[in-house]
């Protein structure tokens, strides 16, 4: 069975941490997005390799697995118990075998785990693991999907319906309002097929969201800047404000200072699983200076710098 080297398809060692992991997903994953490369097949199996590769390495338990027996990592327990079940049989059985009587199933010394994973999974001869019609018995669950979307800020600010094609398949679901950056979520039995008919895996959906150029976000709290003219800093007025459902006229007081930060409750990002419950927004003043200053403008302010 040909070994299929997860470390080599993220492009990082063995010693590699969790999060140079992750990192390493997350670019090449961007990178080889179906949606943004539409009908290119390569990119479409490079993308699936990744998602593969990620599902098991960003585990921690599943990763060791995967360090001791490879791609077999998920049936590696079966490995343990059948070695175990087969020295037991041995020592049951040593005069019977010593005869010339016990056949088929010997795997203790000379057989590796690649050899016993084709035997008892996918091989033609294997013995051991097949009932009497030769069919195997062992059900196993199908291999987990790993997937990233990515969400600008305003999408993630409001529930709505999302369509997946998973292994052919169309997948809806709808996505609360609130989600965050990273955050992942489970759609049970939407993964790879189960193997001799056990349960399908989950897919795995983690979501991405770029740096907004308008607001920052720090949990349910949103931060963002607006620019005043010096007139309006200085004699006070009103000013327009981008929320993320609209506009808002914002009082601006007089000998407003740049820097001066105010908040605007319930202005913020949705919370999560929380309807009509929403974070606050904090708006920063930055005072812009006039500048092509007429000499009657210069003149005004000489004078009020003399007052």
């Amino acid at each position: 069975m040909a070994y299929i080297d997860y470390y080599k398809i993220l492009g990082v060692d063995k010693n590699a941490t969790q999060d140079d992991i992750k990192k390493a997903y997350r670019k090449l994953a961007r990178k080889h997005h179906p949606d943004l490369n539409p009908d290119d097949k390569d990119a479409e199996k490079k993308f699936k390799e990744l998602n593969e590769a990620n599902e098991v390495l960003s585990n921690p338990e599943n990763r060791v697995k995967y360090d001791k027996y490879g791609e077999n990592w998920r049936h590696g327990e079966e490995y343990e118990k059948a070695q175990q079940q087969q020295r037991q049989y041995q020592q049951q059985h040593q005069n019977y075998s010593s005869r010339g009587g016990f056949s088929g199933a010997d795997f203790g010394e000379g057989e590796d785990f690649s050899d016993f994973f084709q035997n008892m999974f996918g091989g033609e001869g294997g013995s051991f693991g097949k009932s009497s019609r030769g069919r195997a018995s062992g059900k196993f669950k199908g291999q987990d999907i790993q997937a990233e979307l990515s969400l600008n800020l305003r999408d993630a600010a409001k529930t709505h319906p999302q369509t997946f094609d998973i292994n052919g398949k169309k997948v809806r679901i709808t996505i609360p309002a609130g989600v965050y950056d990273g955050q992942q979520i489970k759609l049970k039995g939407h993964g790879n097929p189960g193997v001799n008919g056990g349960p399908s895996g989950d897919l795995y959906i983690t979501f991405n969201i770029p740096v907004d150029p308008d607001f920052e976000r720090i949990g349910d709290d949103l931060k963002t800047k607006v620019k005043i003219d010096l007139y309006t800093a200085v004699l006070g007025g009103e000013v327009k404000v981008n929320t993320l459902d609209g506009s808002v006229s914002l009082k601006v007081k007089p000998e407003t200072q740049t820097g001066l930060t105010v908040r605007l409750k319930g202005k913020g990002f949705p919370v999560y699983k929380k309807e009509g419950e929403s974070g606050d927004l904090f708006v920063t003043y930055e005072v812009k200076l006039p500048t092509n200053l007429t000499e009657k403008q210069k003149e005004l302010f000489e004078q009020l710098k003399n007052s």
